[in-house]
């Protein structure tokens, strides 16, 4: 089966082996060992000397951490949306009562980080940004630098999902000043759906010093009072984490940068191939294209999800589809984590051909 959907994604036969070891006691030395190479592969690809917080989630609950570590009911905050996944990042700090503000653009367009700005100056009330920084909805990926300069330069506090862009492009936290920094090991992480990861900055700690949403289990000061005993505040997903532990010796062997240039160079064979195919991408701008997922408008009169249960049945390629306002409308190519070329031009040879025979038909 060759899975090409953003996440879950595929793993490697010896992650997928360290997973089947006999469980620990998670309260014991021999799991704090785990932890503790887990956590400093987590700072080495987040680009931090601080300590990462892994907590048994999803991704959605890793952005649930984010909000309610930082923010207190009523706070005023502007979420940036672009797809589907923005607008979920906005929905949870709603729900636990923050004062939510909008900037949501057309599904397939990037943020302009002058608009961001402009926004934050007409505002001064604004205290925290939401942006993610790859939407898989649509392909495409935030200018995330250029946007914590403009909110770093006027004292706010950015919340970034980096769900599906962490470990595969570039996201230096400390470099690029951010503050809350979240993703999650089912994307390029080489591993399983389990745990969801947490940065913290020195900014963020002081915001939670002041929050008053509650929480317990998304209680990110448990997770760090606990780590210092080599332990998680609960009972942690241990299978993901023997993954982890293994995915990072195939991680570290290959360098960030050449993990960077990997992905990088699998995103352009990507678009070059629907270029060649006479389709269209989903981004408005070539340039904000994401380089961990291809979005692809299905041709005018094509039947995307007969050729994707065909993909699927006959050839085991398995698509992402649209999601949202673009079901049907849309099909998605993942190429994140353990992925090849091959793996990427084997998919756009079965569309090739199956869009071929919808032609015939017709």
């Amino acid at each position: 089966m060759n899975l090409r959907i953003p996440g879950p994604t595929p793993c490697p036969d010896e992650v997928l082996e360290a997973g089947a070891r006999q469980m620990l006691n998670h309260r014991g030395p021999e799991f704090a060992q785990v932890l503790r190479t887990v956590t400093d592969g987590l700072s080495w690809v987040f680009q931090t000397s601080d300590d990462i917080y892994s907590i048994s989630a999803s991704g959605t609950g890793g952005l649930e951490t984010a909000v309610v570590n930082t923010l207190s009911p009523g706070d005023k905050v502007l979420s940036v949306s672009i797809g589907s996944f923005g607008d979920r990042f906005g929905s949870i700090a709603a729900a636990y009562g923050a004062d939510v503000e909008k900037y949501a653009l057309e599904w397939g367009d990037a943020a302009d980080p002058a608009e961001i700005a402009r926004r934050l100056d007409a505002n001064p009330g604004i205290k925290t940004v939401l942006v993610t920084h790859n939407e898989t909805s649509t392909g495409v990926t935030n200018d995330l630098e250029t946007i914590a300069r403009e909110v770093r330069a006027r004292d706010r506090l950015i919340l970034v999902d980096a769900v599906s862009s962490m470990s595969s492009i570039p996201c230096p936290v400390e470099r690029w000043d951010l503050d809350v920094v979240v993703s999650g090991s089912q994307k390029g992480w080489m591993v399983a759906p389990g745990l969801a990861f947490i940065y913290m900055s020195p900014r963020a700690w002081e915001a939670y010093g002041n929050s008053t949403m509650p929480k317990f289990y998304f209680d990110v000061k448990r997770a760090k009072d606990s780590l210092a005993k080599g332990q998680n505040p609960w009972t942690p997903a241990m299978a993901v984490y023997f993954q982890l532990e293994k995915a990072f010796e195939l991680m570290r062997a290959e360098g960030l940068e050449g993990i960077f240039s990997r992905h990088q160079a699998i995103g352009e064979y990507a678009r070059e191939r629907v270029r060649q195919l006479g389709l269209t991408l989903v981004p408005t701008d070539p340039a904000r294209a994401s380089d961990t997922v291809t979005a692809v408008w299905w041709p005018e009169g094509v039947d995307g999800k007969a050729i994707s249960t065909r993909a699927r049945e006959e050839f085991g390629v398995v698509l992402g589809g649209g999601q949202g306002k673009l079901q049907g409308k849309i099909f998605r190519i993942g190429h994140l984590g353990f992925v090849s070329k091959e793996d990427v031009q084997q998919a756009f040879d079965v569309v090739e051909r199956l869009l071929a025979d919808a032609k015939t038909a017709v």
